[in-house]
């Protein structure tokens, strides 16, 4: 069984196995969430990534799919990136942000990782609701079949900690 942790702070300095980036389509580093993982982890990962542009990822990495890279000068082994969705009011892509969860899981197991640390993906720029993303994101930690014995979800503020808080029993 999985245990899931909260933790209010910056994902860039815990502590685990693997490190879940909510990336972009390109693979090559951005703002919030993306923008501090590859600016702490060190120009190792952009190297690996883009040489998943070169081979694998050509168009970029297609939302809801998850990849692994090494984690640079983060306290972690690998870095899984995957893509979240941008919200939209009028198409439910509900599923495709409970994939990004799912993938990473099924990435972190291939690499043996035992603890996973994820933000809360989509909320920044992507505008996902935060309720109903943390709603979304511990369903379907909680419903994955996993090897992961930990799942931390590292959130930014108050206000993330206390949706995602919302979804776990006392």
């Amino acid at each position: 069984m999985t245990t899931i942790t909260l933790v209010q702070g910056d994902i860039t300095r815990v502590s685990a196995d693997a490190i879940v980036n909510a990336a972009n389509s390109s693979l090559l580093g951005g703002g919030g969430v993306d923008g501090a993982i590859h600016r702490r982890g060190g120009p190792a990962i952009l190297r690996e990534c883009r040489a998943l542009r070169a081979s694998r990822y050509g168009k970029g990495l297609p939302t809801g799919r998850a990849v692994a890279t090494i984690a640079g000068d983060l306290d972690a082994r690998w870095v899984i990136h995957t893509v979240g969705p941008v919200y939209s009011e009028t198409e439910d892509q509900s599923d495709l942000l409970a994939s990004c969860y799912r993938e990473s899981l099924r990435v972190a197991d291939g690499l043996g990782a035992r603890t996973v640390a994820f933000p809360a993906i989509s909320t920044g720029v992507f505008r996902w609701p935060m309720t109903d993303a943390a709603r979304i994101a511990v369903t379907a930690v909680r419903e994955a079949e996993t090897a992961v014995r930990e799942v931390g979800f590292v959130l930014f503020d108050e206000r993330a900690y206390a949706a995602f808080a919302s979804q776990l029993p006392d």
